[in-house]
Protein backbone atom coordinates (compact mmCIF):
# COMPACT_ATOMS: atom_id res chain seq x y z
CA UNK A 1 0.00 0.00 0.00
CA UNK A 2 2.72 2.50 0.96
CA UNK A 3 4.58 1.83 -2.28
CA UNK A 4 1.41 2.64 -4.20
CA UNK A 5 0.88 5.80 -2.14
CA UNK A 6 4.44 6.92 -2.90
CA UNK A 7 3.81 6.28 -6.61
CA UNK A 8 0.63 8.37 -6.53
CA UNK A 9 2.52 11.23 -4.86
CA UNK A 10 5.35 10.97 -7.41
CA UNK A 11 2.90 11.12 -10.31
CA UNK A 12 1.29 14.23 -8.80
CA UNK A 13 4.72 15.82 -8.29
CA UNK A 14 5.57 15.29 -11.96
CA UNK A 15 2.48 17.25 -12.99
CA UNK A 16 3.46 20.08 -10.62
CA UNK A 17 7.05 20.32 -11.87
CA UNK A 18 5.83 20.40 -15.48
CA UNK A 19 4.13 23.73 -14.79
CA UNK A 20 7.50 25.42 -14.33
CA UNK A 21 8.39 24.70 -17.96
CA UNK A 22 5.93 27.39 -18.98
CA UNK A 23 8.42 30.06 -17.87
CA UNK A 24 11.13 28.93 -20.31
CA UNK A 25 10.06 31.08 -23.31
CA UNK A 26 10.52 34.20 -21.19
CA UNK A 27 14.19 33.37 -20.68
CA UNK A 28 14.73 34.52 -24.29
CA UNK A 29 12.89 37.86 -23.97
CA UNK A 30 15.47 40.54 -23.17
CA UNK A 31 13.04 43.47 -23.09
CA UNK A 32 9.36 43.64 -22.27
CA UNK A 33 7.71 46.54 -24.09
CA UNK A 34 4.14 47.74 -23.63
CA UNK A 35 3.14 45.89 -26.80
CA UNK A 36 4.78 42.71 -25.52
CA UNK A 37 2.81 43.07 -22.28
CA UNK A 38 -0.42 43.28 -24.27
CA UNK A 39 0.46 40.22 -26.33
CA UNK A 40 1.40 38.16 -23.28
CA UNK A 41 -1.86 39.15 -21.60
CA UNK A 42 -3.77 38.11 -24.73
CA UNK A 43 -1.90 34.79 -24.82
CA UNK A 44 -2.66 34.18 -21.16
CA UNK A 45 -6.32 35.05 -21.75
CA UNK A 46 -6.62 32.60 -24.65
CA UNK A 47 -4.91 29.80 -22.73
CA UNK A 48 -7.11 30.32 -19.68
CA UNK A 49 -10.31 30.44 -21.73
CA UNK A 50 -9.28 27.25 -23.52
CA UNK A 51 -8.48 25.56 -20.21
CA UNK A 52 -11.84 26.67 -18.82
CA UNK A 53 -13.61 25.11 -21.80
CA UNK A 54 -11.90 21.80 -21.10
CA UNK A 55 -12.68 22.00 -17.38
CA UNK A 56 -16.37 22.56 -18.02
CA UNK A 57 -16.52 19.59 -20.37
CA UNK A 58 -14.67 17.35 -17.94
CA UNK A 59 -16.75 18.51 -15.00
CA UNK A 60 -20.01 18.02 -16.86
CA UNK A 61 -19.09 14.38 -17.44
CA UNK A 62 -19.19 13.97 -13.64
CA UNK A 63 -22.30 16.11 -13.13
CA UNK A 64 -23.65 19.21 -14.87
CA UNK A 65 -25.36 20.82 -11.88
CA UNK A 66 -22.32 20.51 -9.56
CA UNK A 67 -20.10 21.92 -12.32
CA UNK A 68 -22.36 24.95 -12.82
CA UNK A 69 -22.58 25.46 -9.05
CA UNK A 70 -18.80 25.32 -8.83
CA UNK A 71 -18.49 27.87 -11.65
CA UNK A 72 -20.77 30.29 -9.81
CA UNK A 73 -18.65 29.90 -6.67
CA UNK A 74 -15.54 30.58 -8.76
CA UNK A 75 -17.02 33.85 -10.05
CA UNK A 76 -17.97 34.89 -6.51
CA UNK A 77 -14.44 34.06 -5.32
CA UNK A 78 -12.81 36.33 -7.92
CA UNK A 79 -15.22 39.20 -7.22
CA UNK A 80 -14.61 38.90 -3.47
CA UNK A 81 -10.85 38.56 -3.92
CA UNK A 82 -10.66 41.58 -6.20
CA UNK A 83 -12.73 43.66 -3.82
CA UNK A 84 -10.52 42.64 -0.92
CA UNK A 85 -7.28 43.47 -2.76
CA UNK A 86 -8.60 46.73 -4.21
CA UNK A 87 -9.37 47.84 -0.68
CA UNK A 88 -5.68 47.65 0.22
CA UNK A 89 -3.73 50.84 -0.52
CA UNK A 90 -0.40 49.09 -1.12
CA UNK A 91 -0.32 45.44 -2.14
CA UNK A 92 3.09 43.76 -2.42
CA UNK A 93 4.08 40.39 -3.80
CA UNK A 94 7.81 39.71 -3.95
CA UNK A 95 9.29 42.47 -6.08
CA UNK A 96 5.88 43.43 -7.46
CA UNK A 97 3.82 46.33 -6.16
CA UNK A 98 0.39 47.84 -6.72
CA UNK A 99 -1.80 46.68 -9.60
CA UNK A 100 0.80 44.18 -10.82
CA UNK A 101 0.90 42.51 -7.41
CA UNK A 102 -2.90 42.41 -7.23
CA UNK A 103 -3.23 40.76 -10.61
CA UNK A 104 -0.48 38.26 -9.85
CA UNK A 105 -2.07 37.29 -6.53
CA UNK A 106 -5.43 36.76 -8.21
CA UNK A 107 -4.12 34.56 -11.01
CA UNK A 108 -1.97 32.53 -8.61
CA UNK A 109 -4.98 32.03 -6.34
CA UNK A 110 -7.06 30.84 -9.29
CA UNK A 111 -4.40 28.48 -10.60
CA UNK A 112 -3.58 27.09 -7.15
CA UNK A 113 -7.23 26.34 -6.37
CA UNK A 114 -7.54 24.86 -9.84
CA UNK A 115 -4.67 22.51 -8.98
CA UNK A 116 -6.63 21.00 -6.10
CA UNK A 117 -9.12 19.67 -8.63
CA UNK A 118 -6.35 18.34 -10.87
CA UNK A 119 -4.71 16.60 -7.90
CA UNK A 120 -8.02 14.93 -7.11
CA UNK A 121 -8.25 13.85 -10.75
CA UNK A 122 -4.83 12.13 -10.52
CA UNK A 123 -5.77 10.31 -7.33
CA UNK A 124 -9.20 9.28 -8.60
CA UNK A 125 -7.62 8.01 -11.82
CA UNK A 126 -5.49 5.56 -9.82
CA UNK A 127 -8.75 4.01 -8.64
CA UNK A 128 -9.27 2.88 -12.24
CA UNK A 129 -5.87 1.22 -12.57
CA UNK A 130 -2.29 2.31 -13.17
CA UNK A 131 -2.62 2.48 -16.96
CA UNK A 132 -5.48 5.00 -16.69
CA UNK A 133 -3.59 6.92 -14.01
CA UNK A 134 -0.49 7.16 -16.22
CA UNK A 135 -2.51 8.53 -19.13
CA UNK A 136 -4.31 11.07 -16.92
CA UNK A 137 -1.05 12.13 -15.28
CA UNK A 138 0.67 12.67 -18.63
CA UNK A 139 -2.33 14.61 -19.93
CA UNK A 140 -2.36 16.89 -16.86
CA UNK A 141 1.44 17.35 -16.97
CA UNK A 142 1.34 18.43 -20.61
CA UNK A 143 -1.69 20.59 -19.90
CA UNK A 144 0.19 22.29 -17.04
CA UNK A 145 2.92 23.66 -19.31
CA UNK A 146 0.66 26.27 -20.97
CA UNK A 147 -0.81 27.01 -17.54
CA UNK A 148 2.70 27.90 -16.37
CA UNK A 149 3.02 30.00 -19.51
CA UNK A 150 -0.18 31.85 -18.59
CA UNK A 151 1.15 32.60 -15.09
CA UNK A 152 4.52 33.74 -16.45
CA UNK A 153 2.79 35.88 -19.09
CA UNK A 154 1.22 37.87 -16.26
CA UNK A 155 4.22 37.97 -13.90
CA UNK A 156 7.17 38.52 -16.25
CA UNK A 157 5.98 41.80 -17.84
CA UNK A 158 5.40 43.16 -14.32
CA UNK A 159 9.10 42.74 -13.53
CA UNK A 160 9.30 39.26 -11.98
CA UNK A 161 12.41 37.23 -12.83
CA UNK A 162 12.23 34.09 -14.95
CA UNK A 163 13.18 31.98 -11.93
CA UNK A 164 10.43 33.61 -9.91
CA UNK A 165 7.93 32.89 -12.69
CA UNK A 166 9.03 29.25 -12.79
CA UNK A 167 8.91 28.86 -9.00
CA UNK A 168 5.44 30.36 -8.61
CA UNK A 169 4.20 28.32 -11.54
CA UNK A 170 5.36 25.14 -9.78
CA UNK A 171 4.01 26.43 -6.47
CA UNK A 172 0.57 26.88 -7.99
CA UNK A 173 0.54 23.16 -8.86
CA UNK A 174 1.85 21.80 -5.54
CA UNK A 175 -1.71 20.93 -4.43
CA UNK A 176 -1.67 18.24 -7.12
CA UNK A 177 0.68 15.78 -5.33
CA UNK A 178 -0.79 16.80 -1.96
CA UNK A 179 -4.37 16.07 -3.05
CA UNK A 180 -3.58 13.02 -5.20
CA UNK A 181 -2.81 10.81 -2.18
CA UNK A 182 -6.00 11.38 -0.15
CA UNK A 183 -8.06 11.24 -3.35
CA UNK A 184 -6.52 7.81 -4.08
CA UNK A 185 -7.13 6.56 -0.54
CA UNK A 186 -10.71 7.84 -0.39
CA UNK A 187 -11.57 7.71 -4.07
CA UNK A 188 -15.36 7.45 -3.75
CA UNK A 189 -15.63 10.52 -1.51
CA UNK A 190 -13.37 12.68 -3.68
CA UNK A 191 -15.02 11.66 -6.93
CA UNK A 192 -18.23 13.34 -5.71
CA UNK A 193 -16.57 16.75 -5.20
CA UNK A 194 -14.51 16.71 -8.41
CA UNK A 195 -17.10 18.47 -10.65
CA UNK A 196 -17.45 21.27 -8.10
CA UNK A 197 -13.70 21.85 -8.17
CA UNK A 198 -13.48 21.77 -11.96
CA UNK A 199 -16.41 24.16 -12.31
CA UNK A 200 -14.95 26.50 -9.68
CA UNK A 201 -11.66 26.75 -11.57
CA UNK A 202 -13.43 27.36 -14.89
CA UNK A 203 -15.68 30.12 -13.55
CA UNK A 204 -12.82 31.86 -11.77
CA UNK A 205 -10.54 31.79 -14.83
CA UNK A 206 -13.20 33.09 -17.23
CA UNK A 207 -14.00 36.07 -15.01
CA UNK A 208 -10.29 36.71 -14.43
CA UNK A 209 -9.81 36.94 -18.20
CA UNK A 210 -12.59 39.47 -18.77
CA UNK A 211 -12.04 41.44 -15.58
CA UNK A 212 -8.23 41.73 -15.56
CA UNK A 213 -6.33 40.39 -18.56
CA UNK A 214 -8.29 41.64 -21.58
CA UNK A 215 -8.84 45.24 -20.34
CA UNK A 216 -5.09 45.58 -19.74
CA UNK A 217 -4.28 44.08 -23.15
CA UNK A 218 -6.70 46.42 -24.96
CA UNK A 219 -5.10 49.40 -23.22
CA UNK A 220 -1.71 48.70 -24.84
CA UNK A 221 -2.53 47.19 -28.25
CA UNK A 222 -5.16 47.31 -30.97
CA UNK A 223 -8.37 45.32 -30.55
CA UNK A 224 -7.57 43.41 -33.75
CA UNK A 225 -4.14 42.31 -32.53
CA UNK A 226 -5.43 41.29 -29.10
CA UNK A 227 -8.45 39.50 -30.54
CA UNK A 228 -6.26 37.59 -32.98
CA UNK A 229 -3.87 36.36 -30.28
CA UNK A 230 -6.72 35.38 -27.96
CA UNK A 231 -8.48 33.48 -30.75
CA UNK A 232 -5.33 31.65 -31.88
CA UNK A 233 -4.27 30.59 -28.39
CA UNK A 234 -7.83 29.70 -27.41
CA UNK A 235 -8.19 27.44 -30.45
CA UNK A 236 -4.72 25.96 -29.91
CA UNK A 237 -5.49 25.18 -26.26
CA UNK A 238 -8.76 23.46 -27.13
CA UNK A 239 -7.05 21.34 -29.81
CA UNK A 240 -4.18 20.67 -27.44
CA UNK A 241 -6.55 19.29 -24.81
CA UNK A 242 -8.61 17.40 -27.36
CA UNK A 243 -5.79 15.49 -29.01
CA UNK A 244 -3.11 15.33 -26.29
Amino acid sequence: MWIQVARVFAYGLVTALATGLGALPFAFLRTVSARTVAITQAIAAGLMLGASFGLILEGSAHGTVPTVAGAVLGVVFILAGKRFLDGREEVAFGDLRGAGARQTLLILAVMTLHSFAEGVAVGVAFGGGERLATLITLAIAVHNVPEGLAISAVMRPKGASVWSCAWWSVFSSLPQPLMAVPAFLFVDHFRAVLPYGLGFAAGAMVLMVFLELLPEAYAEASRTRVGLWVSVTLGAMILFQRYL
